[in-house]
C-alpha cells in the first residue's frame, strides 16, 4: 500500500508563495499520475493540479497561472509551486493519484493522507 506524505503548507499573506510537497512510499509511483486537491470548510475535496507519469500538467481555472505541479520521480515525490496566493486559496492540500488527471473528477489510487493545512492571511 503506498503512503503519502504531504508538507509544506503554512501561513503567508497575499501574494506571497509556499511550495508543497508530497513523498510517495512504492517503487510504482513513477508510473502513475499524481495530483493536488484541496479542501475548504464547508466545501468538497477538488483537483486543484495534475500530472501524468510522463509530466502532461492539467490545472483548474481558479490557480492557472499561479501554481505549477512537477515530479521527481528519482524521489518519489511530487511538488506544488504556488505563486500570488490569494485568500481563496485557504483550504487543506492533499495529494493522490487520479485514475484521469483531465477529469475534474476522477477516483483515486490511493488512501487520503492527512494533509497540510495552507492559510493566506494577512
Amino acid at each position: 500500500q503506498v503512503r503519502l506524505v504531504e508538507s509544506g503548507g503554512g501561513l503567508v499573506q497575499p501574494g506571497g508563495s509556499l511550495t508543497l510537497s508530497c513523498a510517495a512510499s512504492g517503487s510504482i509511483f513513477s508510473t502513475n499520475a499524481m495530483g493536488w486537491y484541496r479542501q475548504a470548510p464547508g466545501n468538497e475535496r477538488k483537483l486543484v493540479a495534475g500530472i501524468t507519469s510522463v509530466g502532461d500538467t492539467n490545472y483548474a481555472d481558479s490557480v492557472k497561472g499561479r501554481f505549477t505541479i512537477s515530479r521527481d520521480n528519482a524521489k518519489n515525490t511530487v511538488y506544488l509551486q504556488m505563486n500570488s496566493l490569494k485568500p481563496e486559496d485557504t483550504a487543506v492540500y492533499y495529494c493522490n493519484s487520479p485514475l484521469n488527471v483531465f477529469a475534474s473528477r476522477s477516483l483515486v489510487r490511493y488512501n487520503w493522507a492527512q494533509g497540510t493545512q495552507v492559510t493566506v492571511s494577512s
